[in-house]
């Protein structure tokens, strides 16, 4: 059965109430049909709402901005003539004027299946937006990746919000976009004007390679359904002084540093016994961002088998490996990071200091394995299941 998306139904399933709605588009490059046909150009074709309005997250809606905290401004569409409004600048919440001329936001974005994949929490900044101005919500669903039945992580403890977690989720959430979407109405936006339009035919144990639909960048360090795998993990690097291959052609797959020396590494990890996942040992030169242009040791990830691998596992592991082997060298980065300037990066993506302070102390793998799977499975158990569409 063909995998239609939101995007691919918008029009035969546009909610009835919301006919001839002025609409502002949440969009990036990644925002396309099974025919590559783009959110902006299926939006300005269709019959049931007028387009007035761009918006674009983090990356910039045309994925231009390269690194992590690199902001964009607005600017008016050549194409189209419309405004471009960024929510990734000045604002990262829409403010009132940028909405003056929709009646509804519809947001179509792939998201990764991470946590910290800041998509997510642009759509809830939309949704508190809307719901403040009596607007409407419309969320075009997409597959999550990396499947949706997987779950893996810590949810994270208040205090530690920021834009790479605004609510408690897994970081590993098995959830699509439209049924995290569905989550934040339910529990913090009752009263918010929400629909979904559903996709036909994606299951919870496709992987999107499993889909047949074409894959986009949905920001430019996530170059492949590869480095998606990985990333709930790999991304805990941005909080350390450790390459995350930013600056390389495998972002996120490959890490290192000038200090470490790849087989001594490689060695250390495999005594962790890691299912899924082999490591592969490499020197690397990143072109840009932490170690640019110093010879790096390290490795690449490797994942033959993608349905055993735990990512976040994985992550942890990388990084108390390093800690441990080459004490003196390593580093947790210092804050500022993704406008948090108190709390420690570290702590505001594992969602918690604990995970910081249990790799500093020395503890086992599967020990902080534990109380992170324990946090994973009552969210499972108590929230997460609700608001399961597929």
């Amino acid at each position: 059965m063909a995998i239609l998306t939101g995007l691919d139904n918008v029009e035969k399933e546009w909610p009835k109430q919301l006919k001839g709605a002025r609409v502002g588009l949440v969009t990036h490059p990644a925002s396309v049909n099974k025919r590559l046909d783009h959110a902006v150009d299926v939006a300005l074709k269709a019959k049931k709402f007028k387009l007035k309005a761009l918006f674009g997250p983090q990356h910039g809606i045309r994925g231009e901005t390269q690194d992590n905290m690199i902001e964009w401004e607005g600017f008016r569409d050549k194409k189209t003539g419309l405004p471009v409004y960024s929510l990734y600048g000045n604002v990262r919440k829409p403010a009132p004027e940028m909405l003056k001329d929709t009646d509804a936001m519809v947001i179509d974005m792939q998201d990764v299946g991470s946590r910290y994949y800041t998509f997510i929490w642009t759509m809830e900044l939309c949704m508190q937006a809307c719901l403040e101005n009596n607007k409407s919500v419309v969320v075009l669903d997409m597959p999550n990746p990396i499947g949706g039945y997987i779950t893996e992580g810590p949810v994270f403890n208040a205090g530690y919000e920021s834009f790479v977690g605004l609510r408690p989720l897994p970081i590993r959430h098995g959830m699509t976009i439209g049924e995290i979407g569905g989550y934040l109405k339910h529990e913090f936006y009752p009263s918010l004007d929400f629909h979904v339009i559903k996709m036909n035919g994606w299951n919870r144990k496709m992987f999107f390679d499993n889909t047949k639909l074409p894959w986009v960048l949905p920001s430019p360090n996530m170059p492949t359904l590869d480095t998606a795998i990985v990333y709930p993990g790999m991304c805990l690097l941005e909080g350390t002084m450790l390459s995350e291959g930013r600056g390389t052609t495998r972002p996120f797959e490959i890490f290192g540093a000038p200090f470490i020396e790849p087989e001594k590494l490689s060695n250390r990890l495999n005594e962790f016994k890691l299912p899924g996942v082999v490591f592969r040992p490499m020197y690397f030169q990143p072109t840009f961002q932490k170690h640019a242009g110093k010879l790096c040791g390290g490795a690449q990830i490797h994942v033959p088998n993608r349905e055993k691998f735990k990512p976040f596992k994985t992550g942890v592991a990388i990084i108390k490996a390093v800690h441990d082997l080459y004490l003196k060298d390593f580093q947790w980065k210092q804050p500022p990071y993704e406008y948090e300037t108190i709390k420690m990066p570290i702590d505001i993506l594992s969602g918690t200091d604990k995970l910081r302070k249990n790799i500093e102390k020395g503890e086992r793998l599967d020990r902080m394995e534990d109380w992170w799977s324990e946090e994973c499975s009552s969210f499972a158990k108590k929230k997460r299941r609700h608001y399961l569409l597929y």
